[in-house]
């Protein structure tokens, strides 16, 4: 076999950040929502002693996760992984209102626990939002890694450095791209296929804000695409299906995008 084809092989080895493996990261996540949302796994009666031993150990996983990180700083591990549990009752709360917009706002969802187990919706945003707080408190690589796992098993892809609000809202979901520096308010729902993405990929344009505003009570229908960091779109406004938008518009809007349809009936002799 080729010898410099090999040797590339052995200098990535070489230079590779050593990072725990992506399915020990995303096990460690899917538990603690296991956890947290009991719904989704066996039954379980846990009191609060064994509640605080099973935190517990998963704190400590999410230290090993950190020792095992190369370029994590091990002397701030155990305070990122205590910081990171201290504010998890708000990451639930925050995911609490984020199940209440589900069930409130789907007409076919029929209970909390079909939603918990079964909506790809809401497991992408649990893992955006554990992700998200890991990238508050300046973790590298897990916090991409986490939500990268929930693109793989739902199709939904939110960048843990977006901004996101409460009470958000996510049906069907597939196809769905929230950029790195999007910010969406509350109370926003948002369809399957929709792009909130940047103008350009120009690397230069790595540390501007790239992606839209969105904000409180807005819809968004499936196969929408708006782009743009200086793109805004009001409070309370609807974006029609299929729409492409790279300007801000007010709030109260309703933009559609109108496609002509023609039928052209075949002559029958």
């Amino acid at each position: 076999m080729d010898t410099e084809f090999l040797n590339s092989i052995i200098e990535r080895q070489n230079q590779q950040q050593v990072v725990p493996s992506n399915q020990m990261i995303a096990n460690w996540a899917q538990s603690l929502l296991n956890l947290i949302f009991p719904e989704r796994g066996a039954s379980t009666n846990y009191n609060q002693d064994v509640l605080k031993g099973v935190f517990f150990e998963l704190k400590e996983e999410l230290q090993l996760i950190l020792k095992s990180t190369k370029s994590s700083n091990k002397e701030l591990n155990k305070g990122i992984a205590d910081a990171f549990f201290t504010r998890l009752p708000e990451v639930y709360r925050k995911l609490n209102t984020d199940l209440v917009s589900l069930v409130d706002g789907d007409p076919a969802a029929q209970s909390e626990f079909e939603i918990i187990r079964c909506y790809p919706g809401f497991f992408a945003i649990a893992m955006y939002r554990f992700a998200h707080e890991l990238h508050l408190l300046e973790v590298p690589h897990i916090p991409r890694i986490i939500t990268e796992y929930a693109h793989t098993a739902t199709g939904i892809d939110i960048h843990p450095a977006a901004q996101i609000g409460e009470y958000l809202y996510i049906d069907h979901g597939t196809g769905l791209v929230i950029g790195e520096t999007t910010v969406i308010g509350n109370y926003v729902k948002l369809y399957q296929g929709v792009t909130l993405g940047a103008l350009s990929v120009d690397k230069s344009k790595s540390n501007t804000k790239r992606h839209p505003t969105i904000g409180n009570h807005v819809i968004i229908y499936s196969g929408a695409t708006i782009l743009g960091g200086e793109t805004v779109i009001g409070d309370h406004s609807i974006i029609g299906g299929n729409v492409w938008l790279t300007v801000s518009v007010p709030e109260g809007s309703t933009v559609y995008h109108q496609a002509e349809i023609k039928i052209k009936e075949s002559k029958r002799e």
